[in-house]
């Protein structure tokens, strides 16, 4: 071993966040101290970002099996059948420590990340989505954030050439010190050509491939395991820096390379970059690793062993290919204008050795990096303030003295309004594809060569987890499925990105195992299975902890791409109909946030065999061409949702209503819960709808009709909101754009 090296301590090992209980175990893996590289190696490869050792004892309630996944977690992305030989590829990401430090960078190298993660797998990405959370919109802090992760994201994508098809942006003070950059991907892969991230067969080279390795980076994974003090600005050299021109070229000579049937394993260098790569592959497979580190491209002199490995510069990969084939490889990569440089080889006796110019600077069991390293299980306590939230009810409160103006606030309210000027910057067409643009409940694109389509979505209620985490777990899986029943999509599979706070807390590590919870539950009781996904804890700044967000990206096959639907009215005389319960609440509600300026109150109560039975329903109708629109009811309520299908649109078109009374106005009107539809069927089809509904036994109504340029809304017979559609529309249309326009 190398002398020339940091001697290594307790307190440097404590400097790279870990605790003296897990300094003890490594010496007790090692039978010896840690070299300076080596507790590099132990500090990245043992961080929650890369172990998932607070989250890892919950996250095996989730259902991961089903006949039509190829691939479960475990690998760079989950794998789903589509048939005809083709397989579905996706994955969600979170960028979020970066993107608080350099917004821009930040969020483009989520994209990257996210990007190679399907491309490794064999796949061509598609499409992404994004579901972005920030801080109060009137903070200029905030501002400056919003303007620059929606710039990296759009930077990223649109040079690199994937669609950006759908999304979510909401508000919350809480997020004002650690904003949420969760970024998903698909894409399409021939089900004989999928790839995975395995070192297999001793004795074949490794390659290098891709950009050089710089400085930035170093620690990125580490950074994502620990909260936020002052002065985390500090922090930009731990940020990457992205090139979509280089991933481009990646992705070719990737995809080409791998047709030449050479490549054995692949797995992009994310996350603690070269260490979790040498370390996860041969582990995966059961085999060892050496690399020497002399022979990697770098693009900045004097880097030591330790950056090296750390570095977490981007659009870089570690191959496996046949023994005898390196040639063919590299011929493939030069083409596409890349590094691509033998730096070791596959052994067999399922040790990681690391040398530089020859002299050994580390040599880890892989095991010990992988599979030895630590998992919790820590004290949850379910928190006390929580008994205080639920006994406030809402309908203590005074109900609004005008009902119009509390609609226009609701729509105007930076959670609600439009998002057009964030995905107005996204190419939402290149490759020809989308078939449902951004602004529906779920973005749609066709599989080329094929009647199929499939639909997108992502979604997640913070306040509701917070109220309740295993509902709201639920209700996050609920709606998403939901969202894709309105698009016409049978659901296939959920990734997932689950932020929270420090699990060192107990009162967080209930909300989030609790979440857990309900999410397994609804999956289970969906049929949805978990295929990939991601864990971001620490997401507080300053003691300031973020709401408990967990996000749902789930996707959905069209069997007939003609069954596409979306969510806006389509032509006067229209029938609106409501499927689903009458059951809701304010507690929670977008109402409550808005109008009340609090987060309280118990949720409506959420019964997934009705939600699995409204959606099936809405699917039906809508594949028997019954249906000119569907939007489920979210945030805002049933008003909400028919104001937003009068004018989410193309054009503009109005609608009277007559919406059967819960109790309260406020409650009817923009009281919340699970498992409701808005559709409209035209004339000609409305008795065949009343037949299909009865048929499927679920609860449901006509309530209006569509036409005029008007938007009126009646319960008991009284008229409790008339406006002309041109005025909601503007409230809907300036209400966030006001803040960064």
């Amino acid at each position: 071993m190398t002398g020339a090296e940091p001697k290594v301590t307790l307190d440097l090992a404590k400097a790279h966040g870990l605790t003296a209980e897990e300094y003890d175990r490594i010496i007790q893996l090692l039978g010896r101290e840690p070299t300076y590289t080596e507790l590099g190696l132990f500090s990245a490869l043992w961080s929650e970002h890369c172990a998932y050792k607070h989250s890892k004892v919950f996250l095996r309630q989730f259902p991961t099996k089903a006949p039509h996944v190829l691939q479960g977690p475990g690998e760079n992305a989950g794998i789903v059948d589509l048939g005809d030989g083709l397989a579905l590829v996706l994955k969600m990401e979170s960028h979020n420590h970066p993107s608080f430090i350099e917004p821009f960078q930040g969020a483009a190298t989520g994209v990257g990340g996210i990007l190679r993660d399907i491309f490794t797998m064999g796949a061509r990405p598609v499409a992404t989505l994004d579901s972005l959370r920030f801080g109060d919109p009137e903070d200029p802090k905030t501002r400056y954030l919003i303007g620059g992760v929606v710039s990296g994201i759009s930077w990223y994508n649109n040079c690199f050439g994937v669609p950006n098809v759908g999304g979510e942006v909401a508000f919350a003070p809480e997020y004002r010190g650690n904003p949420l950059v969760n970024v998903m991907c698909v894409g399409l892969v021939r089900k004989d050509r999928i790839f995975r991230a395995r070192a297999e067969g001793v004795g074949n080279p490794v390659l290098y491939v891709g950009a050089k390795t710089g400085r930035d980076g170093i620690h990125g994974a580490t950074m994502a395991s620990a909260v936020f003090e002052e002065g985390a600005e500090e922090r930009r050299p731990t940020v990457q820096v992205g090139d979509p021109f280089t991933e481009k070229l990646l992705l070719e000579a990737c995809l080409e390379a791998m047709a030449t049937g050479a490549v054995v394993g692949i797995q992009d260098m994310g996350a603690a970059g070269l260490a979790c790569c040498s370390a996860e592959m041969p582990s995966r497979a059961g085999t060892g690793m050496e690399v020497e580190l002399s022979r990697v491209p770098l693009r900045e002199t004097g880097m030591t062993p330790y950056e090296i490995m750390l570095s977490e510069s981007q659009e870089r990969m570690l191959l496996v290919v046949v023994r005898g084939r390196e040639g063919e490889v590299r011929k493939v990569f030069a083409k596409w204008d890349l590094e691509a440089v033998e730096v070791g080889r596959v052994t067999d006796d399922g040790e990681l050795r690391v040398r530089m110019d020859g002299q050994l600077v580390a040599q880890v069991p892989v095991r010990a990096l992988t599979d030895e390293a630590p998992v919790y299980e820590k004290p949850t306590a379910r928190p006390a303030w929580l008994d205080e939230l639920h006994a406030f009810d809402p309908l203590d409160l005074p109900p609004p003295a005008d009902y119009e103006q509390a609609l226009l606030a609701i729509l105007a309210a930076p959670t609600v309004a439009s998002k057009q000027w964030v995905y107005r910057q996204y190419d939402h067409q290149v490759g020809i594809n989308t078939l449902v643009l951004p602004g529906s409940d779920g973005g749609v694109l066709r599989i080329k060569g094929t009647r199929k389509a499939i639909a997108l979505t992502t979604d997640g209620n913070a306040r509701s987890v917070l109220l309740d985490p295993y509902q709201g777990g639920a209700l996050a899986v609920a709606e998403a499925a939901r969202n894709l029943a309105c698009s016409g999509a049978r659901p296939l599979a959920v990734t997932d990105c689950l932020n929270f706070g420090s699990p060192e807390r107990p009162e967080i590590l209930w909300q989030f195992s609790e979440a857990v919870r309900g999410i397994s539950e609804a999956c289970r009781r969906l049929e949805i299975p978990v295929v990939s996904g991601n864990v971001s804890f620490y997401n507080e700044t300053e003691g300031q902890v973020i709401l408990p967000t967990p996000i749902i990206g789930m996707a959905g096959l069209l069997e007939d791409a003609g069954w596409r639907t979306t969510q806006w009215f389509k032509g006067p005389g229209d029938r609106i109909a409501l499927i689903g319960p009458e059951a809701v609440s304010l507690g929670g509600s977008e109402y409550l946030a808005t109008c009340g300026r609090r987060v309280a109150g118990r949720l409506a109560p959420l019964d997934l065999t009705l939600e699995r039975e409204v959606q099936a329903a809405c699917r039906a109708a809508i594949e028997a061409g019954l249906v000119a629109s569907a939007h489920d009811c979210a945030e805002g309520g049933v008003a909400t949702a028919l104001a937003e299908a009068c004018m989410s649109g193309p054009g503009e078109i109005g609608a009277d209503v007559a919406l059967p009374s819960v109790g309260r106005l406020d409650l009817t009107l923009f009281g919340e819960g699970p498992s409701r539809i808005v559709v409209s069927i035209p004339p000609m089809a409305q008795r065949h709808f009343e037949g299909l509904m009865q048929e499927w036994q679920v609860p449901w109504r006509f309530i209006g009709t569509v036409g005029g340029d008007r938007f009126t809304l009646r319960v008991r017979g009284e008229v409790v909101v008339n406006l002309p559609v041109e005025r909601i529309a503007h409230a809907w249309r300036t209400g966030f754009e006001r803040y960064v326009a």
